[in-house]
């Protein structure tokens, strides 16, 4: 009776998508990398995208997700402890990013193309498992801020820029290396940080006393966060310390954890302080001034982690097309798929571009009004055409990409967040106006970039001259979404104009520019579509 409960055999299933080098297989990154000053960190990028590529890494971000973090708020013994557990997976991730540089790379060694290997590094680790992406980008962003605080900096930095992972909360001079998280939005303001209730009062020694609550702090493990409170000065800038010098903890109460649509891996939580110490980092009533150099760089991060999400999607969608047949053929050569599929290639290829000329831009401090505009625009145009690619990719594998085991399924949840977190859309594209309205020269050095590819293609020519007749205007807010838009999509376009396969640039321009865009995915109707497929499909 051997083989009498066989009722079937497995077929018709893709392999899994696991032991490949995500750096190797990924042409666009790799060239970006080489335009972007960062062709020195190919070999290292191997060596990260192999471990990130195994079936190891596959498994360890599973297990991430699926034993989410859990809330301590007490011993055994009834003492207040506010610690947080993660699954040793979670460990491993971290302990790959912060030895990898992924935290403090331009900090530790700011040599040129630093911040745009960094970005290749974190395209990688987010494209695994993106949680834990969260307190890398705030730890990396965290440097430029404190340092409107000298001596603060001088203190804290040496511990940030270490290249080694020390979870546990110990006082941060016992420590090998730092983590540094953020708390800036309370319940009853959000985005609008000046509404704030958190008050910071002066002690006697120089620090401060914090008391009031965040509605939500990210990484609530990490040794110190910058938040804002209102100080007699005004709403000011804070490093809040998890635990202090004498080795006693903080008085940051951990009220419960985010029960989150997105990633389960990292903890996010509601948090109340009670006359919590802290140091003012730059000065009373300069708050949002200041802790914006944090959020300009984890804005910069939100680009990065939507690409990478771009990229693990549509390496997901083409390898199960490439795999799976129906109706007598491949699915990747059924025109219909071939098309959806390019579309999904171009768009990811457009936001890896877009990436990595961002981080390039913070490599040389002549680019700021660049730099200022263009991370404003791109937070708002990449991030906010994640969450639809995740979906479309979700669709190419059909019933496989809708369960929890295939790991589009946590993409699909993760990519809204990033057009959330650090500005949603109404909040960047009036930050758009903002930069227009009080900088000026941002405008000139957007144009001064995008103008050199104008005439290689009409449809960028006509879009460019719609975008300069409208920056002549009067800006309104009620068009703030429409430019910021078009503005995304005037740098996309130049950028792939400039440097892609002529079948990635004439399929992006005559899908994405003029009167007919806006369409679902599957506007890519060329020839060179399947070329186009071939080009992103890893192995």
């Amino acid at each position: 009776m051997t083989g009498a409960a066989e009722t079937h055999i497995v077929a018709n299933q893709p392999p899994p998508l696991v032991d490949l080098n995500l750096y190797d297989t990924n042409a666009p990154l790799r060239e970006a990398a080489d335009r972007a000053g960062a062709g020195w960190f190919a070999r290292k990028a191997r060596e990260i995208g192999s471990v990130l590529g195994s079936t190891e890494a596959a498994e360890w971000a599973v297990e991430a997700h699926r034993y989410p973090p859990v809330l301590r708020t007490h011993d055994r013994y009834g003492h207040r402890i506010d610690e947080v557990d993660f699954h040793p997976s979670w460990h491993v991730f971290m302990r790959l990013a912060v030895e990898s540089g992924a935290h403090a790379m331009p900090w530790a060694d700011p040599k040129p193309g630093a911040h745009a290997a960094r970005a290749v590094l974190l395209s990688m680790l987010a494209q695994i498992e993106p949680g834990h992406a969260c307190p890398i980008s705030m730890t990396y962003a965290a440097v430029p801020a404190l340092r409107a605080n000298p001596e603060l900096a001088a203190e804290w930095e040496p511990r940030i820029t270490s290249d080694e992972y020390d979870p546990g909360l110990r006082p941060p001079h016992e420590k090998a290396g730092v983590l540094v998280g953020m708390a800036m939005t309370e319940k009853q303001g959000g985005s609008d940080v000046r509404a704030n209730t958190t008050a910071a009062t002066p002690s006697a020694d120089g620090t401060y006393t914090l008391r009031g609550h965040k509605w939500f702090c990210s990484a609530p493990m990490n040794d110190a966060f910058l938040v804002l409170a209102q100080a007699p000065g005004g709403l000011s800038c804070f490093l809040l310390p998890r635990v202090l010098p004498d080795g006693t903890r903080n008085a940051i109460r951990l009220q419960r954890l985010k029960d989150k649509l997105g990633n389960r891996s990292n903890a996010s939580a509601e948090i109340e302080l009670h006359d919590a110490v802290a140091h003012l980092v730059g000065e009373e009533g300069r708050g949002v001034a200041t802790i914006i150099e944090m959020v300009n760089h984890t804005r910069l991060d939100c680009v990065i982690a939507t690409a990478a999400g771009m990229r693990q999607s549509t390496a997901e969608a083409a390898w199960h097309a490439a795999h799976r047949s129906a109706f007598g053929a491949k699915l990747i050569d059924q025109p219909l798929m071939t098309q959806v599929l390019a579309d999904l290639c171009v768009e990811s290829e457009a936001a890896t571009a877009t990436m990595m000329r961002l981080a390039s831009a913070y490599d040389d401090p002549a680019q700021a009004p660049f730099r200022r505009l263009a991370t404003a625009v791109a937070k708002y145009w990449v991030c906010k055409r994640g969450p639809g690619h995740a979906a479309e990719a979700v669709e190419c594998l059909g019933g496989n990409g809708y369960i929890e085991e295939a790991p589009l399924a946590r993409r699909y949840r993760e990519q809204p967040l990033l057009s959330i977190w650090e500005g949603s859309g109404n909040v960047i594209s009036l930050d758009v106006l903002r930069a227009l309205a009080t900088a000026p020269e941002t405008a000139e050095a957007f144009l001064a970039e995008v103008e050199p590819a104008a005439d290689e293609d009409p449809r960028l020519h006509a879009h460019l001259k719609g975008l300069k007749r409208t920056l002549t205007g009067v800006l309104e807010p009620a068009g703030a979404r429409r430019l910021t838009e078009d503005l995304g999509l005037a740098l996309q376009a130049s950028l792939l104009v400039r440097h892609a396969p002529a079948e990635v640039a004439d399929a992006f321009c005559a899908s994405r520019l003029g009167p007919d865009r806006g369409l679902n995915y599957g506007a890519v109707q060329t020839k060179a579509a399947a070329a186009i497929v071939a080009r992103h499909l890893p192995g």
